[in-house]
This record gives C-alpha cells, structure tokens and sequence, in this order.
C-alpha cells in the first residue's frame, strides 16, 4: 500500500468538467488518445486472433495449449497498454487485477495459470473484438471530424490552390434564388465566391467548436469498457483490503509487543539495576554508620548519585509515554516540547491548518514516530541540526489525505531499516496504522524519514 502510488480506482470521472475551457484543456491528451486508435486495434485483433486460432487449431497435439496462454499473456499486455493510454488522456488510473495470484506454486501452474483466470480472458475479448468494434467506430468518428472542422475553417487558404473545376460551384442556386435578389448585385460579384467559402467555414466552425464534446465523449467510451473489462472485480478488492487490514493489525500486536519488550529491556538492565545498588548502599552506610560515620556519608553520597542516574534513566524512558502537553495542547506544542530536550538543535515547522483537529490516537503515533526519528538522528547519524515538518497531502485522483511526518538531518546518511532498531519500529507502526514509511537517506546526507499516516480527521464546518 502506498499512498504517494494513489492507486485508486475511480468509480467515475472524478475531474468532472465544468467549463468549456475544460474541454479545450483536454482535447490534445484525447486526440493523442483516439488517433492511434486504428492501428493499435489492427495489432492487438491480427496478433490475438491469429495466436488464438492457431493455439486451439493445435491443442490436439498440446502445444497449442501454449500457444493459447501465449495469447493470454499478450492480451494481458494490451489490455495494460490500453490503461496506460487511458492514463495519458486525463482519466482516472484503472486498478487493474492482481495478477501474481499467492495460490499458484511451481513454474508450471505459473505459466498454465492464465487458463483459469476470468481476467485473461477478458483481457482477450477486450483485445480481440470488443476494443476493434469499439476503435473502429470512435475512430471513424474522430478522422470525420477533425476532417470536417480543420477542412472547413482552413478551406479558403488552400482551395485557391485547386484546380478551376473544383471551385466552389453554384450550379442549381439560381432556381432557388429570388431573381429580384439576383439582380441587385453587382456584376463584379460572384455568387459563389461570397456563398461557398461562407457556408464551408460555418459549418467548419461548429465542428471546430463541438470537437472538445465529440473527443471526450468518444474517449469515455473506451474507458467505460475498459473499466468494465479490464478493471478488478469488486469483490477482488474487497478482499485484498481485507487481507491489508489483517497484515496491519498483526504488524501493529507485533510492534506493540516489541515495544514492551524493549521497554521491560530497558528498565531491567538500567534503573533497576541503580535502584538495587541503591539499596545495597544503603544498607551498608547504615552498617557503617556507628563504626566508620566517614564511610558512611561516602556510600550515601553514593547512593545519592545513584538515586539521581535512576531518575534521569527513568524521566528518559517515560518519553515512550504520551506527555500531558501532547493531550492539552496539541501535537505541535508537544513536538516543540520534545525538540526542546533533544541533544542537538530541532526545529519544528508546521503547515497543517490551524482549524485542523487531528484524532487523538493519530497525534500519539505521530509524535512517537518523530521521537523515535528523533532518538535515531542523536544516536547514528553524526548530525548538527535536525528539522520535523508535518503537512498534508491529497493523493491526486483520489479522495485520501495523509498526514506527512518528516524527520530531516545533515548528518553523514546511509541509514537503513535494520531487524530490531528504530527505523524498523517506526515501520511496523505504521504498517499498524494502515501507514508507510518512505526512507531517503544517500551516503553523505542528508537524511530523510518520511511517515505517511492515514488522516481520517475532517476539518470543522462553518456554522456561519
């Protein structure tokens, strides 16, 4: 899951237009679309058909059976090319199915997999019949067109050029003429070279001015086939969405556990093991108190630097905790807070809108997931200065919002999501959270930890 990918499927047309100029803003991507239209469909019907035919001509003697799932795969190709077409006119992405299908083991049920896969052979119609039914009508269309519209408005520059006898011709006007009018003009007028040429550029006009309409109209067609054809089947999706929650909620018991751990880790082998020294002092100043007082004011000063080393241990350890200044004011104030007991200089920016309420179990993990950045820049990186940012972001094509986390240092770089260290804990958090975590960290710097968790907060409505 990545949400930068976007990978959405879009039930309709999400850039619904509104506006001529929408339509003109579109009309390339769509011609680029619609013209090729007719030799790609010729390819993808010879090659799939021919394959086809030959494959179960064949089947007899079992080769043709590969001959068949040679087809498959290439209609499988086409059928992705279409998407990405698609993609280049402006349409929403089309989530195409999930072809590397867990179930499938060995080479052989890999290559034979295909014959028992309804979107193959759908993939197949598509190629084959129902995108060369389709192509050749909308590309009819288009050529008429833009024939008409580019021919009509231009006509007056090159039909000069033509010979005589293709000029424009009144021949048949003069019955429909009034002879009154007829006699009113001039003799150094020709009717036909006033008529002719403003006919031809009107009508080419209005073509020219309905070409937007008729390219995407014509386009949308093709992607309402392909979104029926070539798209995953709903309960497809269903299903991997369920099988994405179940991976998050095991990695979100996972990283919980492994934080426990490390926390059990971490106060056995720091304060408890001062708070047992500080007792054994103790217990031996009060044996030398009588005998040697000068002994014993030694290990109770002792005791004393321990009892503040277990405290200091202990203040450190409780930052795994949500702080109170999180809840009262915020996940700003509390990463200000935070950038203000960090070893080296942090600075905090925020572009997330001031009206902006974020959930209170989204602001905990976001201001773990920096604290854990945070802890890493301090310990490895060999960085002066560090810098959290936090900003939205809207997945293009889609309705999704995420919160961004970036966590940046100018230290050497090189960092790398290593089994049971920080950056993998922050991962696990967000694989939980339904989040992923994006690292860009080249050799020399700087470093880059950016969180994407998914924000299910909304903005407050006006009242007003």
């Amino acid at each position: 899951m990545t949400p930068a990918a976007g990978v959405h499927d879009a039930g309709g047309m999400s850039d619904t237009r509104r506006g001529y100029g929408r339509y003109w803003a579109g009309l390339l991507p769509e011609l680029g679309f619609l013209l090729p239209v007719l030799p790609i469909i010729i390819i993808s019907t010879t090659l799939l058909t021919t394959l086809f035919l030959v494959g179960v001509g064949t089947i007899a003697i079992v080769i043709g059976i590969f001959v068949v799932v040679a087809a498959l795969f290439c209609s499988r190709a086409l059928g992705m090319f279409e998407l990405l077409r698609l993609r280049g006119a402006m349409y929403p992405p089309i989530t195409p199915p999930r072809w590397d299908r867990a179930e499938r083991r060995g080479v052989l049920a890999k290559i034979l997999g295909p014959v028992v896969d309804g979107h193959y052979w759908l993939y197949l119609l598509h190629g084959a019949i129902v995108n060369f039914i389709v192509g050749i009508v909308t590309w009819t269309i288009t050529i008429v067109w833009l024939s008409i519209a580019l021919g009509g408005t231009t006509a007056w520059i090159w039909v000069q050029f033509l010979p005589g006898d293709a000029h424009w011709s009144v021949a048949g006007w003069s019955d429909r003429i009034p002879a009154r009018v007829v006699e009113r003009i001039p003799d150094w007028l020709e009717l036909g070279s006033v008529v002719g040429p403003l006919v031809t550029f009107v009508v080419g006009l209005a073509f020219l001015l309905s070409l937007p309409f008729v390219t995407h109209g014509l386009t949308w067609v093709h992607y309402s086939v392909a979104r029926g054809m070539l798209a995953a089947f709903q309960a497809e999706r269903l299903s991997e969405q369920v099988a994405d929650l179940s991976v998050a909620r095991t990695a979100a018991v996972a990283a919980e556990g492994t934080a426990l751990r490390r926390l059990e880790r971490d106060i056995h082998d720091g304060p408890q093991q001062r708070l047992v020294r500080l007792q054994m002092d103790l217990a031996s100043a009060d044996r030398q108190l009588e005998k040697d007082p000068q002994a014993a004011r030694e290990l109770i000063a002792g005791a004393m630097q321990q009892s503040k080393e277990a405290l200091e241990e202990l203040r450190a350890l409780s930052r795994g905790f949500a702080p109170p200044i999180l809840l009262d004011r915020g996940l700003v104030a509390a990463l200000e807070s935070l950038a203000v007991r960090s070893p080296l200089p942090t600075h905090i920016e925020s572009f997330l809108p001031p009206e902006l309420e974020l959930p209170p179990e989204l602001e905990r993990n976001a201001y773990f997931i920096a604290a854990e950045a945070l802890t890493n820049v301090a310990k490895h990186s060999g960085a002066r200065n560090a810098w959290v940012r936090l900003e939205l972001r809207r997945v293009p094509d889609g309705d999704a919002t995420w919160l961004d986390v970036v966590v940046t240092d100018d230290g050497t770089g090189g960092a790398s999501a290593v089994p049971g260290h920080g950056l993998t804990g922050i991962e696990e958090r967000l694989r939980g959270l339904g989040g992923v975590m994006e690292l860009r960290s080249p050799i020399g710097g700087p470093t880059h930890v950016i969180a994407h968790l998914p924000l299910t907060a909304q903005l407050p409505t006006s009242t007003a």
